[in-house]
C-alpha cells in the first residue's frame, strides 16, 4: 500500500517555488508579486479572466506539460507485479502518467485536471484539460477572453479547481468508486503482510495517510511500514522492528530500494 504526499512528486520534480516558478510565472510575479506556486492559489484575483488565467498555466505546468517523471517510473517497475494499491494527496495525475492502473489509485484531493461547480450545486465533475491548453495559448497579460470563462451547466455559476479546499469539493462518482476500491483493498490486507511505503508525507493533511496509517500498524502486527520523508520520518518507538524511518532525499531512497530489488531478484 503506498501513501504519497507532496514530498513525492517535489523529490520527482514538481516544486512549486525556486527557479521553476520564477522562470514560469515570470508575468504573474510582476502582475501580482506572487512568491510560489502554493500560495498563488489563494490568490484573491479581481476578475474570472484573471482567475483562469492564473490556474489554467498552474494545471499546464503541472499536469499536463509534465511526462511520467523518473522517479514514479521507478516506483512503478518497484511494484507493477504486486498488489499494489496507491492512496495519494496529489493531484498532478503522475501515477497514472507511469503506468499505475487507475482503478488503483485514489486521489483523495481532486485533480488538476477536472473542474467543478465552484458551489457544488451538483456532484459532476469536468475535464478541463483540453480547455486549459486553450486557455494557455489564448492568455494575454494574466487574462484570458471574457468568452472562454467557465460557467457551471445546471446553476450557471462559476467554475472551480477540483481540489479540496473547502466544503463545496465534489466527490463525484469516479471518486466514489475509487474510495469504494480502497475499501475494499484494506479489507483484503487485514492479517495478511502488508508492506505501507509512505512517500513524502509530512503534516499538512496527516489524518489522510500519516495518521491512518500509524493505526494500521498498531492493528495489524502482520503490517510493516516505511516511512520515507525529508525531516519529518520519525516512526512511533512502540512499532519496533515493523517500522523504519528514513530521513533522506527520496531520489536516492528509492533508487536505493530499486537496487536492492534487482540484487535479490
Amino acid at each position: 500500500l503506498i501513501g504519497a504526499g507532496s514530498g513525492l512528486s517535489s523529490a520527482a520534480g514538481l516544486t512549486y517555488s525556486g527557479a521553476r516558478f520564477t522562470d514560469n510565472f515570470g508575468e504573474f510575479i510582476e502582475k501580482y508579486g506572487m512568491t510560489d506556486m502554493y500560495s498563488a492559489g489563494f490568490y484573491p484575483f479581481p476578475s474570472e479572466e484573471e482567475r483562469w488565467g492564473y490556474w489554467s498555466k498552474h494545471a499546464y505546468m503541472n499536469r499536463i506539460a509534465p511526462p511520467a517523471l523518473p522517479l514514479y517510473q521507478t516506483l512503478f517497475e518497484l511494484v507493477k507485479h504486486k498488489d499494489y494499491f496507491v492512496l495519494t494527496t496529489n493531484v498532478d495525475h503522475q501515477f497514472q502518467k507511469a503506468g499505475f492502473l487507475e482503478e488503483r489509485i485514489f486521489p483523495t484531493q481532486g485533480d488538476y485536471g477536472l473542474i467543478q461547480c465552484a458551489k457544488g450545486c451538483h456532484q459532476k465533475t469536468y475535464d478541463a484539460v483540453t480547455m486549459f491548453r486553450e486557455m494557455n495559448q489564448a492568455r494575454r497579460d494574466c487574462k484570458i477572453p471574457s468568452g472562454m470563462v467557465p460557467r457551471c451547466p445546471v446553476c450557471k455559476g462559476p467554475m472551480a479547481m477540483n481540489l479540496r479546499c473547502d466544503q463545496y469539493f465534489v466527490e463525484d462518482e469516479q471518486w466514489q468508486e475509487r474510495a469504494a476500491a480502497y475499501g475494499r483493498y484494506l479489507e483484503g490486507c487485514v492479517k495478511q503482510k502488508t508492506l505501507l511505503l509512505e512517500l513524502g508525507v509530512g503534516f499538512n493533511t496527516p489524518v489522510i495517510i500519516r495518521f491512518p496509517f500509524e493505526k494500521m500498524m498498531r492493528e495489524n502486527k502482520a503490517f510493516r511500514l516505511i516511512r520515507l520523508n525529508m525531516g519529518e520520518a520519525f516512526v512511533p518507538e512502540s512499532f519496533g522492528e515493523r517500522a523504519v524511518g528514513i530521513d533522506e532525499d527520496l531520489q536516492k531512497s528509492v533508487a536505493d530500494m530499486e537496487n536492492l530489488y534487482e540484487r535479490e531478484v
